[in-house]
Protein backbone atom coordinates (compact mmCIF):
# COMPACT_ATOMS: atom_id res chain seq x y z
CA UNK A 1 0.00 0.00 0.00
CA UNK A 2 1.80 3.45 -1.24
CA UNK A 3 1.40 6.84 0.91
CA UNK A 4 -1.58 8.32 1.68
CA UNK A 5 -2.66 11.46 -1.00
CA UNK A 6 -2.10 14.82 0.29
CA UNK A 7 -4.31 17.70 -0.28
CA UNK A 8 -1.85 21.13 0.75
CA UNK A 9 -3.06 24.30 2.20
CA UNK A 10 -0.98 27.48 1.37
CA UNK A 11 -1.23 30.85 2.40
CA UNK A 12 1.62 33.47 2.66
CA UNK A 13 2.25 33.73 6.39
CA UNK A 14 0.96 29.72 7.41
CA UNK A 15 -0.85 31.55 10.68
CA UNK A 16 -4.40 31.27 10.15
CA UNK A 17 -6.46 30.10 6.87
CA UNK A 18 -4.19 27.20 5.82
CA UNK A 19 -3.28 26.35 9.48
CA UNK A 20 -7.42 25.81 10.00
CA UNK A 21 -7.44 24.00 6.63
CA UNK A 22 -4.66 21.29 7.79
CA UNK A 23 -6.63 20.55 11.36
CA UNK A 24 -9.87 20.42 10.11
CA UNK A 25 -8.70 18.17 7.17
CA UNK A 26 -6.80 15.87 8.95
CA UNK A 27 -9.79 15.45 11.47
CA UNK A 28 -12.10 14.66 8.79
CA UNK A 29 -10.25 12.74 6.44
CA UNK A 30 -9.63 10.01 9.23
CA UNK A 31 -6.35 8.98 7.58
CA UNK A 32 -7.70 8.60 4.28
CA UNK A 33 -5.84 11.58 3.23
CA UNK A 34 -3.32 13.77 4.85
CA UNK A 35 -3.43 17.87 4.74
CA UNK A 36 -0.68 19.89 5.24
CA UNK A 37 -0.13 23.50 5.17
CA UNK A 38 2.65 25.59 4.16
CA UNK A 39 3.43 29.66 3.25
CA UNK A 40 5.82 31.63 1.38
CA UNK A 41 6.79 33.90 4.23
CA UNK A 42 5.89 31.82 6.98
CA UNK A 43 5.54 33.47 10.50
CA UNK A 44 6.54 32.60 13.32
CA UNK A 45 3.43 31.44 15.20
CA UNK A 46 0.02 30.72 14.96
CA UNK A 47 -2.39 33.59 15.36
CA UNK A 48 -3.95 33.82 18.66
CA UNK A 49 -7.66 33.96 17.59
CA UNK A 50 -6.96 31.39 15.43
CA UNK A 51 -5.68 29.26 18.10
CA UNK A 52 -8.45 30.29 19.72
CA UNK A 53 -11.24 29.57 17.19
CA UNK A 54 -10.06 26.05 16.74
CA UNK A 55 -9.75 25.43 20.69
CA UNK A 56 -13.47 26.28 20.53
CA UNK A 57 -14.04 23.49 18.22
CA UNK A 58 -11.86 21.08 20.34
CA UNK A 59 -8.73 21.35 17.67
CA UNK A 60 -5.74 22.07 19.16
CA UNK A 61 -3.04 23.34 16.17
CA UNK A 62 0.40 22.96 16.67
CA UNK A 63 2.60 25.02 18.57
CA UNK A 64 5.06 25.44 15.33
CA UNK A 65 6.58 28.16 13.21
CA UNK A 66 5.04 28.03 10.24
CA UNK A 67 6.35 25.99 7.45
CA UNK A 68 7.93 27.12 3.89
CA UNK A 69 6.26 26.43 0.48
CA UNK A 70 9.07 24.68 -1.49
CA UNK A 71 8.14 23.23 -4.98
CA UNK A 72 8.95 20.01 -3.54
CA UNK A 73 6.18 19.97 -0.71
CA UNK A 74 3.92 21.29 -3.52
CA UNK A 75 4.62 18.47 -5.91
CA UNK A 76 3.76 16.00 -2.92
CA UNK A 77 0.46 17.15 -3.59
CA UNK A 78 -2.11 15.76 -5.23
CA UNK A 79 -4.18 19.00 -4.83
CA UNK A 80 -2.95 22.55 -3.71
CA UNK A 81 -5.58 25.13 -1.91
CA UNK A 82 -4.62 28.30 -2.02
CA UNK A 83 -6.41 30.78 0.89
CA UNK A 84 -6.80 33.85 -1.02
CA UNK A 85 -3.64 35.57 -0.96
CA UNK A 86 -2.24 35.85 -4.43
CA UNK A 87 0.39 32.30 -3.67
CA UNK A 88 1.07 32.10 -7.30
CA UNK A 89 2.90 35.33 -7.52
CA UNK A 90 4.45 34.98 -4.04
CA UNK A 91 6.21 31.74 -5.44
CA UNK A 92 5.86 31.40 -9.12
CA UNK A 93 8.07 28.11 -9.04
CA UNK A 94 4.56 26.27 -8.06
CA UNK A 95 3.73 23.65 -10.61
CA UNK A 96 0.98 22.10 -9.15
CA UNK A 97 -2.42 23.42 -10.35
CA UNK A 98 -3.50 25.83 -7.66
CA UNK A 99 -7.23 26.33 -6.23
CA UNK A 100 -7.50 29.64 -4.32
CA UNK A 101 -10.67 29.59 -2.08
CA UNK A 102 -10.41 33.23 -1.64
CA UNK A 103 -11.08 33.23 1.83
CA UNK A 104 -10.80 36.66 4.41
CA UNK A 105 -7.54 36.79 6.30
CA UNK A 106 -8.21 36.32 9.88
CA UNK A 107 -5.20 37.89 11.19
CA UNK A 108 -6.44 41.41 13.22
CA UNK A 109 -10.45 40.60 12.71
CA UNK A 110 -12.49 40.14 16.40
CA UNK A 111 -13.13 36.52 17.38
CA UNK A 112 -16.73 36.07 15.93
CA UNK A 113 -15.44 37.25 11.89
CA UNK A 114 -12.45 34.56 12.81
CA UNK A 115 -15.27 32.21 13.64
CA UNK A 116 -16.70 32.57 10.52
CA UNK A 117 -13.70 32.44 8.35
CA UNK A 118 -13.19 29.21 10.60
CA UNK A 119 -16.60 27.95 9.79
CA UNK A 120 -16.52 28.28 5.96
CA UNK A 121 -12.89 26.72 5.96
CA UNK A 122 -14.72 23.50 8.01
CA UNK A 123 -17.55 23.50 5.53
CA UNK A 124 -15.12 23.71 2.16
CA UNK A 125 -13.27 21.00 3.75
CA UNK A 126 -15.88 18.70 4.67
CA UNK A 127 -16.71 18.99 0.48
CA UNK A 128 -13.48 18.60 -0.76
CA UNK A 129 -13.49 15.50 1.05
CA UNK A 130 -16.50 14.36 -0.51
CA UNK A 131 -14.97 14.89 -3.57
CA UNK A 132 -11.73 13.03 -2.90
CA UNK A 133 -13.67 10.26 -1.81
CA UNK A 134 -16.19 10.16 -4.98
CA UNK A 135 -12.94 10.14 -7.11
Amino acid sequence: MGEVPTVLFVCVHNAGRSRMAEAFFNKAAAGRYRGVSAGTEPAAAAHPAVVQAMAERGLRLEERAGKMLTPELAEQAVRVIGMGCAVEEACPALRVPLEDWQLEDPKGKRPDAVAEIRDEIERRVKELIAELDQN
